[in-house]
């Protein structure tokens, strides 16, 4: 079977992310280009790779949803300078713990995946993204199945697109590479 070129099937990819950001889910379709980029870079879908990635991913989205949550109850109990010194104790305590677990657990030891789930439930909840806008546990559910996809969108279009050729014309002996 000849393969497509990879901007076909990426490209082809891309636009299945137009309906998920539809009414009445509206899924945070970019979270799925975060998670895909995030495993080109770091060397592609190979099965190594996604068992690194996507268990991560959601551990960085629970904790921001804990940091949400806990902030949130902080905001009832403090106010001015002690609520900014309550917030900093928990996300240093929370972050840390985050983290940590990268020690612990050989399956949590891509921290990057952490922080990209992390950034990907803190966008999708300030951006009102997820079925209910706003809403901390939407949000998870949100963000945690769109960071999910990414991974896999990486692997179709590695699966289903020929290699890609780059020509570096500027570099002296200019030949076409397959990457």
């Amino acid at each position: 079977m000849k393969k497509l070129p990879a901007e076909v099937v990426a490209s082809a990819l891309a636009v299945t992310t137009i309906p998920i950001a539809m009414l009445p889910l509206h899924l945070p379709p970019w979270a799925i280009f975060i998670s895909w980029a995030a495993t080109f870079a770091m060397g592609g879908p190979s099965a190594k790779n996604l068992k690194r990635i996507w268990p991560t991913l959601p551990v960085g989205s629970f904790f921001a949803f804990l940091i949400v949550l806990c902030f949130e109850q902080a905001a009832r109990q403090f106010s001015g300078n002690t609520l900014l010194l309550a917030q900093m104790a928990i996300l240093f305590t929370l972050n840390g713990l985050m983290m940590s677990l990268a020690r612990q657990f050989v399956m949590f030891n891509f921290i990057p995946g952490m922080f990209f789930g992390f950034a990907t439930y803190f966008g999708t909840l300030f951006g009102g993204f997820g079925p209910v806008a706003h809403n901390p546990f939407m949000a998870l559910f949100a963000a945690i199945a769109m960071n999910a996809l990414g991974p896999a969108y990486a692997w179709v279009k590695e699966r289903y697109s020929a290699p890609e050729v780059t020509t570096h014309r500027w570099w002296k002996g200019w030949k076409p590479e397959a990457r």
